[in-house]
């Protein structure tokens, strides 16, 4: 069956717009899908990344940092069943890039060849091929933590300040994360206004039974822990006021970043 591409694209661009779903958009919860299939990458074993669309199996579909990805896995599965030639890994990340430029951010450079994990192989060898859950970053934590999540994987500081940036997107919710609200104005926009309102907005703890977060004033708007941890650290603050100010380097850093991040772990056959 002949591997178009093109043609997945635009089926992934004709199901972004969807009012009833959060900010009217699935392309952020795309993203994070194509971020979080990645993320669980260990450059020291070779385990986990995008390679295998292990997310389908369990521990990696149960782990909390994945709550809620169940409904984007959804969203693209008539895509899967229209084109079933494209691999589970493919579709996602692509998904991800494709969500990022509809949404005005930078095209970001991706290759498909990717295969997915048999349900058999997972199910046979579940510790050999899915990543142990505790890999994706802990909202609630740190700048160390920051480092240990992204060093793991072989990113920088710079690139962790850049791949950040993707919470110019979205909005966190009580029932998967336990935060509560969107990081900027336009949370179905692809922006540097993340890094600006970071910088700018006085932000300070939210009175509320749920862990901890950072509203502005008048609370419409919230920042994580692990978002505070970027100004409050002298290493990663630099790269904050970078992006701010320059919204064509912000884009640029970002879209090596993430084209990395979607790579990581992803061997392909050689023809």
């Amino acid at each position: 069956m002949a591997q178009n591409y093109d043609a997945v694209r635009k089926d992934i661009v004709a199901i972004l717009k969807k009012p009833d779903w959060d900010d009217g958009s699935l392309g952020p919860v795309l993203v994070r899908l194509a971020w979080h299939a990645s993320g669980t990458y260990d450059s020291k074993t070779k385990t986990g990344g995008s390679n295998g669309a292990t997310m389908r199996f369990k521990p990696e579909s149960s782990d909390g940092a994945n709550a809620g990805l169940e409904h984007a896995r959804a969203f693209l599965e008539p895509i899967k069943q229209k084109h079933p030639w494209i691999s589970y890994a493919d579709l996602w990340t692509l998904a991800g890039v494709v969500a990022i430029e509809a949404m005005n951010g930078p095209k970001v450079p991706w290759k498909g060849g990717r295969s997915d994990v048999p349900p058999k192989v997972a199910q046979a060898q579940p510790a050999k091929v899915i990543p142990p859950n505790g890999r994706l970053p802990d909202a609630a934590q740190g700048a160390q933590h920051i480092r240990d999540v992204f060093y793991r994987m072989g990113f920088n500081d710079q690139d962790i300040v850049a791949l950040s940036g993707a919470h110019s997107l979205g909005r966190c919710h009580t029932d998967r994360s336990g935060f509560s609200g969107p990081w900027t104005h336009t949370p179905d926009r692809f922006s540097n206004q993340y890094y600006r309102l970071l910088l700018n907005v006085d932000w300070r703890e939210k009175k509320w039974d749920g862990p901890k977060q950072y509203v502005d004033p008048d609370d419409e708007l919230m920042m994580l822990p692990t978002d505070m941890a970027l100004i409050w650290d002298p290493k990663f603050k630099p790269y904050v006021e970078l992006y701010a100010k320059d919204k064509e380097a912000f884009f640029k850093d970002f879209a090596a970043a993430f084209a990395k991040m979607l790579e990581l772990g992803v061997t392909r056959q050689k023809l």
